[in-house]
C-alpha cells in the first residue's frame, strides 16, 4: 500500500470509527457510570470484535478475489452502495440520538463485544472497507500487515476518546456528540466516499 493510499483508507477509518453509533453510545455510558479506567474494559471487547472482523473481512475479500474478478467488482460497488446508505440514514437520523439495545451480558466486555458483532454497521462496513481499498493484485497479508495496526490503533483511540468524554465532561457529553450538525457531517463524508470510491477503478486495473 502506498502512502497515499494509507493516508485515504486512515481518513476513511477515522470517519468510520468516530461516526456516533451503539458503540460510542456505550463507551460515553460507561464513562460517566463507571469512570474511565474501568471502562477501557468496553473498549478492549470492541477491539476484539475488530480484530475478528478485520480477519473475516480479509479471508472474505481473498475468497472473493480469488474465485472471480466479476465478483470483487460487485463487491465494491455494494461497498460503495452500503457507504452512500449510511451516509443518506444518517443525514436523516441525525437528530433521533441512538439508542444502545440493552443485550444481557456478564461483564463490560462481553456486553461491549456484543453491541459491536450486532451492530449493523459493522458486517457490511468492513466489507465495504475491504472492497474499496486491498489491491488484488498484492497479497492480502502484505497489505494486513498495513491495514489492521492502522485500522486498530484509530478504532482503539476513536472509543478510548468516546470513553474520556463519558468520564469527563458527564451526561452533558451526550448532547454534545450526537450535535445533530456534527452528526450530518458525518454523513456527508460517507456519502462523498461511497461516490467517489465507487466511480474509481480498483488498484492495478485500467
Amino acid at each position: 500500500m502506498s502512502f497515499e493510499a494509507w493516508l485515504i483508507f486512515a481518513a476513511f477509518w477515522v470517519v468510520f470509527v468516530t461516526t456516533p453509533g451503539p458503540n460510542a453510545v456505550n463507551c460515553i455510558t460507561n464513562g460517566i457510570n463507571l469512570g474511565f479506567r474501568r471502562s477501557l474494559v468496553g473498549v478492549l471487547g470492541i477491539l476484539t470484535q475488530a480484530t475478528l472482523f478485520l480477519l473475516l473481512s480479509a479471508f472474505g475479500i481473498t475468497a472473493l478475489i480469488a474465485t472471480s474478478e466479476t465478483a470483487f467488482t460487485i463487491a465494491k460497488y455494494i461497498g460503495a452502495a452500503f457507504l452512500i446508505y449510511l451516509g443518506i440514514r444518517g443525514w436523516i437520523m441525525a437528530k433521533t440520538p441512538p439508542k444502545v439495545d440493552a443485550r444481557p451480558a456478564s461483564s463490560l466486555y462481553l456486553r461491549a463485544f456484543a453491541i459491536a458483532t450486532i451492530n449493523p454497521k459493522s458486517v457490511a462496513g468492513y466489507l465495504a472497507a475491504f472492497s474499496q481499498f486491498v489491491q488484488p493484485g498484492v497479497p492480502i497479508w502484505d497489505q494486513m500487515i498495513v491495514i489492521m495496526p492502522t485500522a486498530l490503533t484509530l478504532t482503539a483511540l476513536s472509543y478510548t476518546g468516546f470513553t474520556a468524554l463519558g468520564a469527563g465532561i458527564g451526561r452533558a457529553a451526550l448532547g454534545a456528540v450526537f450535535n445533530a450538525w456534527f452528526r450530518r457531517f458525518m454523513a456527508v463524508c460517507f456519502i462523498i466516499y461511497g461516490v467517489l470510491l465507487g466511480n474509481t477503478s480498483l488498484p492495478g486495473r485500467a
